[in-house]
């Protein structure tokens, strides 16, 4: 099997202290149900064994991953390796809070296995995280990072966010240009997203707040782009940087490209060839499936070649490196040359895309209008 086909896995963990305003992933905030949920994902990781046999990436998400215990965490991973192989050079990551994340609890995320740590820094302004109802403060985001090297991790990823109502340009310049201070591997900036569901999109809703136009969004982009790649990062994806591409997600790169991926947990999703698959969005509905000898499955989908096509085309033209021309002819049985012929020379003339050394990659520019490209 080619290395970069190996499935990915990923583990859900829906336990928060408190949820961030903004925040849609499926979380609860009562820490009281987890030990029947980790014997329920124990339980969960059985029933695929043979299904999925080998990855090379976990990714541990959440939620608030680093809520659980160094001995749940080393429980959990012990478990993956009893049911499934993993490769030597696995990548095995970790989201955090800055405010959980001590020095002896990271040494001992270190010692089990833990290689890679993405941790949910957001800002380096309080009155930025006050609104976003963060729960660590710019003191405990700096700690967390530099307690992170200090406990031997050397591939350290921070998640921004930008875009938030009344963030000056300067303000999120500073908080860019602090960041690679600490020169981690990894940087994703975010776009503030209002969910209506979430308590942030009610208050948008009554009115209590406006966002950036955008044309203003536009210009937190470029600028973002422009500083970390002069900063020395690629900017492989839209909202993803790296020091070069051997501290890339690899992980989420396999989420781009249609490699199969086991998620794990309430509301994990899960691809393998054509089907597509996802879990109860409830702790409770999660546990009692499992209880019952039953994959906790809520829904399953079955992509058509059209949808994988439009899919595969869109996700592409997402990331830096864009769409192998003759790869997916092959793969998706789209001439996608000859098929967009008329958009891509009204796409190039706009200077959003370039077409070169048989790939369709976007430009600075196209990566900021991405989700409208592929409509295009």
């Amino acid at each position: 099997m080619n290395l970069k086909k190996v499935p990915g896995l990923y583990i859900h963990i829906p336990f928060c202290i408190k949820k961030c305003g903004y925040c849609d992933f499926y979380s609860v905030t009562t820490l009281a149900s987890m030990p029947d949920f980790i014997d329920a994902l124990i339980e969960e990781m059985r029933m695929y064994r043979g299904e999925f046999n080998s990855f090379d990436t976990i990714y541990i998400g959440g939620g608030t991953p680093s809520v659980l215990s160094s001995e749940q965490v080393k429980a959990i991973l012990s478990e993956v390796r009893s049911n499934f192989d993993l490769a030597l050079n696995s990548e095995i990551t970790l989201e955090a809070n800055p405010a959980d994340l001590s020095l002896s609890f990271l040494e001992s995320l270190r010692e089990i296995g833990i290689n890679r740590l993405n941790i949910g820094i957001q800002s380096f302004d309080q009155k930025i995280l006050d609104f976003l109802e963060r729960r660590h403060s710019v003191e405990q985001g700096i700690s967390a990072i530099q307690d992170s090297r200090r406990a031997g991790f050397r591939n350290l990823g921070l998640d921004l966010i930008y875009g938030v109502p009344g963030q000056k340009m300067t303000l999120w310049l500073e908080t860019l240009n602090q960041a690679v201070a600490f020169e981690p591997e990894h940087l994703s900036c975010y776009q503030l997203t209002i969910e209506p569901r979430t308590p942030l999109g009610k208050r948008y809703g009554e009115k209590e707040f406006s966002l950036p136009s955008d044309d203003l969004q536009y210009e937190f982009f470029m600028k973002t782009s422009k500083t970390l790649e002069d900063a020395g990062y690629v900017h492989y994806e839209v909202s993803n940087f790296a020091k070069g591409m051997a501290v890339a997600s690899r992980h989420n790169q396999k989420y781009w490209d249609h490699t199969p991926y086991l998620g794990l947990g309430p509301a994990a999703h899960s691809l393998m060839c054509n089907q597509r698959w996802w879990n109860h969005r409830s702790v409770d509905k999660y546990v009692s499936a499992i209880r019952n000898g039953a994959k906790p499955i809520e829904g399953i989908e079955v992509l058509s070649l059209e949808q994988l096509q439009l899919e595969a085309f869109y996700l592409g033209l997402r990331t830096k490196k864009g769409i192998c021309i003759e790869d997916f002819s092959e793969k998706y049985s789209w001439d996608i040359l000859t098929g967009k012929e008329k958009s891509f020379v009204e796409l190039q003339k706009k200077g959003l895309i370039l077409i070169e050394n048989g790939f369709v990659h976007p430009t600075r520019s196209g990566l900021a209008l991405s989700d409208s490209l592929a409509l295009l």
